[in-house]
């Protein structure tokens, strides 16, 4: 019998790539024997209600066409339910789709993953009662991401360069007190993150050689810099070459508390909430093709 594939389209991600790529993928999939339903969110909780009623249809497996933030509340009602979900990239970031080795700018390729059938189980973070299936970020980079989210020029990873340039003219160090495992940092920093994977920001590797599959949340703090080495820094983070910098600390752990008075949390680039915050390791949460 056909596997039945549910794909799950935003039409809106990218500026409307969602809704270019879509036709191509599903005349991939149907061209690979597959039988496709699909479905075209108009708001945000379309997503996770579709999601819902795609597991209860009994289909074989979903398709997600979207960024980041598609593929955050599609994996809110996914994980846990053994509904193997394939991702196409349409978003501007879409770093859990090149966390997992999915190719970010040919859906065909994207597709042909799902059609070919292969799984692996990948682990989320779980914080403020959500599944985060990238990275939380805390600090310098979380003001970056608010200020590029609301930018509506330019396009793609440009935005992030610009929102980061902005951010530097006032930026001042933080204090926290980080908490991994039962082990308590109190220290000044630029930023603090958290990942499953290694990117955020559309390819920073901010927690450069994190596996997403090895049960452990990847922290990472930058201690505090002048303005300079840290502009300096960004380039290096886009390459993973930062690793080994005097001011960089890693730890890793299955459980991390985040706190400081000022911060709001981001994940997955949409907004988290204020600080303080839990964050824990859901192994093997999420099953994906890859």
């Amino acid at each position: 019998m056909s596997r039945h594939i549910a794909l799950v389209v935003n039409p809106t991600s990218g500026r409307g790539l969602g809704a270019r790529v879509a036709p191509v993928v599903r005349q991939r999939l149907e061209s690979a024997g597959l039988s496709v339903t699909q479905y075209e969110t108009a708001c945000a909780e379309d997503v996770g209600r579709i999601s819902a009623e795609v597991i209860a249809s009994g289909a074989d497996a979903v398709g997600l066409v979207g960024g980041d933030g598609t593929i955050h509340l599609g994996a809110q009602v996914l994980a846990k339910s053994g509904m193997p979900f394939g991702v196409i990239p349409a978003g501007t970031g879409n770093d859990f789709a090149r966390g997992i080795g999915v190719p970010l700018k040919d859906p065909v390729a994207a597709a042909d993953l799902i059609a070919g059938g292969r799984t692996r189980s990948v682990d989320l973070a779980v914080a403020k009662d959500e599944f985060i299936t990238t990275v939380v970020a805390g600090g310098f980079d979380s003001l970056v991401n608010k200020r590029a989210n609301a930018m509506s020029w330019p396009k793609g990873n440009s935005r992030y360069t610009l929102a980061t340039l902005a951010e530097l003219r006032t930026f001042k160090p933080l204090s926290y007190v980080v908490t991994v495992d039962g082990e308590v940092i109190e220290t000044d920093a630029m930023l603090v993150a958290v990942g499953t994977g290694p990117t955020y920001g559309g390819g920073l590797q901010i927690c450069a050689g994190a596996e997403i599959d090895d049960g452990l949340l990847d922290i990472t703090i930058i201690k505090p810099v002048s303005r300079l080495t840290l502009l300096q820094m960004f380039p290096k983070l886009a390459k993973g070459t930062h690793v080994g910098h005097p001011m960089l600390q890693t730890l890793r752990g299955r459980a991390v508390r985040l706190e400081s008075p000022t911060v709001t949390a981001y994940a997955d680039g949409e907004i988290l909430g204020p600080l303080p915050v839990d964050i824990t390791i859901a192994p093997g949460a999420l099953t994906v093709f890859a």
